[in-house]
């Protein structure tokens, strides 16, 4: 079972609010380079007795390589989701099993009534992080010349698509590039400083927000800076 966050680049905030322990590691096909990162999933187990059958929502932090390939679709959740999966009382005796079948999905039917009649409509599970808005930690090798971050606690669908920087004295948008996991990176050009507007754009619903001044002109490898927004 695993709980950090070091392939995401979230290290050890996954186990602390607003994730609470309740993530897992994905293999390829979940972690996807990266693009997986921050993404939420229900899972529920049902097969073993010791299973409530009730679905929890998991947020990606890490990545499971190796034999967690040899299936289509491999979580290792972190201990806190493997027991939450279990019957009241039964955390722990779930837990040492190790390894069980999980349903999972990314993807919900929703029940719509319109027009006297009711429609089922595909959504997204969607990330919530009770009121905690989106946060960059900066990169332990960022220096004047190149910055990057990792971004956190993306409300809705979690992922990242696209990110811009913009600056007081930058002529325009400066794309960042995907580095490892959710670290973006960009070459910062000569004469640039912060502070730094951050726009983000997600992949699934390609929703946009804007992040005003987020990083001070004196940002420090290793800290994160809050923001005021997040995804509606």
């Amino acid at each position: 079972m695993c709980i950090a966050g070091g392939a995401c680049g979230f290290d050890n905030d996954v186990a602390y609010p607003p994730y609470n322990g309740m993530t897992a590691a994905g293999n390829q096909n979940i972690f996807q380079s990266g693009k997986g990162c921050g993404a939420c999933y229900q899972v529920k187990c049902t097969e073993n007795p010791l299973c409530s059958g009730n679905p929890v929502t998991v947020t990606v932090t890490n990545e499971c390589p190796g034999t967690c390939n040899n299936e289509a679709f491999h979580f290792d959740l972190s201990g806190k989701a493997f027991g939450a999966l279990a019957k009241p009382g039964q955390a722990d005796p779930l837990r040492k099993w190790g390894r069980i079948n999980i349903q999972y999905q990314r993807q919900e039917n929703k029940s719509i009534y319109r027009n006297s009649r009711f429609y089922l409509k595909k959504k997204l599970v969607l990330c919530n992080y009770n009121g905690t808005n989106i946060t960059f930690k900066i990169d332990s090798g960022s220096n004047p010349n190149y910055l990057a971050f990792a971004v956190e606690y993306v409300n809705g669908d979690g992922d990242i698509g696209s990110l811009e920087i913009l600056s007081d004295n930058s002529k325009g948008w400066l794309s960042m590039k995907q580095s490892w996991g959710e670290t973006w990176a960009v070459g910062l050009p000569v004469g640039i400083s912060g502070p730094y507007s951050v726009r983000l754009t997600t992949i699934e619903s390609k929703k946009t927000v804007l992040a005003y001044k987020v990083i001070p002109g004196n940002w420090v490898p290793g800290q994160s800076y809050h923001s005021r927004v997040n995804v509606p």
